[in-house]
C-alpha cells in the first residue's frame, strides 16, 4: 500500500514539471584541466607589474596645537616652528597619472592634512605634495609632488568594463605596504549607497580594507578603470563589498581640477521622476526621466520645458533614468549649451539649454571682506536644501562651499553649515550676511553657525 502510494505520488509531480518547466542544460562531460603546462605557472604578475608602479602611499599628517588656538594665531607669532600638542597620522593609496607627479587620491585621504606625504614603489626618498585640487561631491583629489620620470598608469574606457570582469586592487591597506588583491566586478552604476553625493559606483569582491582608499582598481591589462574609495562593513574589513569610482567619472572630475583647482558643475532646475509601468500608455519612450517640477529663472524655465516633458537623452547620448541625467549634467560645465531631446506630447523635440552653475548665485565674501576670504555663502533654497538635508524650520545662509587653506578653512567652516548669527545681528538673507561683515571688516567677530542641529561659535579676525 505505501509504494502505491509513493508511485503515485512520483508519477503526479513528474507529470506537473514536464507541464510547466523546460531546463536549458549545459553540454555534458565537459573537459577539466590546468590551465598551464606541466612546468608553467599562472601568474598575472606580467599585467600588474607597471600598474603597481603607478601605485602610491599617501600619508596625511594633522597637528593639533596646544589648547586648541587658532592656527593662524600661532603662525604670527612663531611662524613655521609652532609648538605642537600631538601629530596625527592617517594612510591612504594614490595614483600617478602623469611623469612629472600629478596623483589621483580620495578627497578623504587627505582632508584635514596639515602635511601630505608621498612614498613610491621603489624608490627610498620620500615626497611632500601639495594639493592641486579636492572635490569632496564625489571624493576625488589631485595633489602634486616634485618629481619626473614616473609611471603614469593607463586608463581603461567605460564602456569597455562589463559584469563580471577579473579585477585587481592595488593599495596600501593597513599601512603594510602596497597589496594587491583579486576579484570580480559584481555590479556596475550603483548609486544610492549614500557615500559620497554623486555616486555611480563600480562594485567589487576583490579585497578592499582600510588604507585601500585612493588605490586602483586595474582590469587584467593593467588598465585603471576605477579609484578605490570605500566599502560596506560591519566590522570594519573586507566582506566582499567594495565600491570604485569609475574611470570616466575619474577623468572628468580631475581633468577640471588640474584645470581650474576645484570642479564647477552644470546645473539645469528640473526635478525628475524615473518612467515606469504605468506611464506606457503616456509616452512611447521606455526610459529617462520625467520632469515633474520646472525652477524659476532656471536654464529649464529659460529653455521652455515644461512638467511633464520625458527627457531621454543629452547630447545624444541616451539616458536610462534620473540618476543618469543628473550624472550627465553635472559632468558639463557652467555655460555650456547642450542638446536635449525630449518627448512631449506623443512628439520628440531637441531642445538646446545653456547651463548654469549647480551653485547658483554664490556670494564670494572675499568680495566683501579681504581680510576673511574663502567662504562661499548662498540663500537658502530647495536646492541646498536638497542638497545638504536643511530642515524647513531652519532660517540663515548656507555655506556652500569653503576654499582649500583660505582663513574660512583654518577658521572651521564647513559646506552646509548654516550662518545664523554675526555678532548681534540675526542673519536670515545674504543681504544681512553682507552688511555683518561689512560692519565688522578686518575686526574680530563672533560668528554662529548651526551645524545639523549643533549651535558653534567661530572667532575670527
Amino acid at each position: 500500500m505505501i509504494k502505491i502510494i509513493i508511485l503515485v505520488a512520483t508519477i503526479f509531480m513528474t507529470s506537473i514539471f514536464a507541464n510547466t518547466i523546460t531546463f536549458e542544460n549545459a553540454p555534458k562531460t565537459p573537459k577539466h584541466r590546468l590551465p598551464n603546462g606541466q612546468n608553467e605557472v599562472l601568474s598575472f604578475y606580467s599585467i600588474l607589474k607597471d600598474s603597481m608602479n603607478s601605485v602610491v602611499n599617501i600619508s596625511n599628517r594633522t597637528i593639533n596645537y596646544k589648547g586648541n588656538l587658532n592656527r593662524k594665531f600661532f603662525q604670527e607669532f612663531f611662524g613655521n616652528q609652532m609648538p605642537p600638542n600631538k601629530s596625527e597620522n592617517s594612510l591612504g593609496s594614490g595614483v600617478i597619472i602623469s611623469e612629472d607627479g600629478f596623483i589621483i587620491t580620495n578627497n578623504h585621504v587627505i582632508e584635514g592634512a596639515d602635511e601630505i606625504s608621498v612614498t613610491i614603489n621603489g624608490r627610498e626618498r620620500e615626497y611632500i605634495a601639495k594639493i592641486i585640487g579636492r572635490d569632496k561631491g564625489t571624493d576625488l583629489a589631485v595633489v602634486k609632488i616634485d618629481a619626473h620620470n614616473l609611471h603614469p598608469i593607463t586608463f581603461s574606457n567605460i564602456d569597455d568594463i562589463e559584469l563580471g570582469d577579473v579585477v585587481f586592487a592595488i593599495g596600501n591597506p593597513f599601512g603594510v605596504g602596497q597589496t594587491v588583491t583579486q576579484g570580480i566586478i559584481s555590479a556596475l552604476n550603483k548609486f544610492g549607497v549614500g557615500i559620497n553625493q554623486y555616486e555611480n559606483f563600480i562594485q567589487t569582491d576583490a579585497s578592499i580594507n582600510p588604507g585601500n582608499s585612493g588605490g586602483a582598481l586595474i582590469d587584467s591589462r593593467g588598465a585603471l578603470i576605477g579609484i578605490n574609495s570605500a566599502i560596506l562593513s560591519k566590522s570594519g574589513g573586507n566582506q566582499g563589498i567594495g565600491f570604485s569610482i569609475p574611470v570616466d567619472m575619474v577623468k572628468n572630475v580631475v581633468s577640471k581640477l588640474v584645470l581650474d583647482g576645484k570642479v564647477v558643475r552644470g546645473f539645469l532646475g528640473v526635478g525628475t521622476t524615473k518612467v515606469s509601468k504605468q506611464h506606457n500608455q503616456i509616452y512611447n519612450m521606455k526610459h529617462g526621466a520625467i520632469i515633474t517640477n520646472v525652477q524659476e529663472n532656471s536654464p529649464a524655465s529659460k529653455a521652455h520645458l515644461r512638467r511633464g516633458d520625458l527627457l531621454y537623452a543629452v547630447n545624444g547620448k541616451i539616458l536610462k533614468n534620473p540618476h543618469e541625467l543628473q550624472q550627465l549634467i553635472t559632468s558639463y560645465r557652467p555655460h555650456e549649451e547642450v542638446v536635449i531631446s525630449l518627448e512631449r506630447d506623443g512628439e520628440k523635440i531637441k531642445q538646446k539649454v545653456k547651463l548654469a552653475s549647480i551653485h547658483g548665485e554664490m556670494l564670494n565674501i572675499s568680495s566683501i571682506d579681504k581680510t576673511f576670504n574663502g567662504l562661499h555663502i548662498n540663500n537658502i533654497n530647495q536646492q541646498n536644501r536638497d542638497k545638504f538635508q536643511i530642515q524647513d524650520n531652519i532660517v540663515g545662509v548656507v555655506v556652500e562651499d569653503v576654499e582649500i587653506n583660505s582663513q574660512a578653512y583654518i577658521a572651521g567652516f564647513s559646506p552646509g553649515d548654516i550662518i545664523i548669527q554675526i555678532e548681534n545681528m540675526d542673519i536670515r538673507t545674504v543681504a544681512d550676511a553682507t552688511k555683518g561683515f561689512e560692519k565688522y571688516k578686518g575686526k574680530s567677530k563672533r560668528i554662529y553657525i548651526n551645524r545639523r542641529g549643533a549651535i558653534l561659535l567661530v572667532v575670527t579676525n
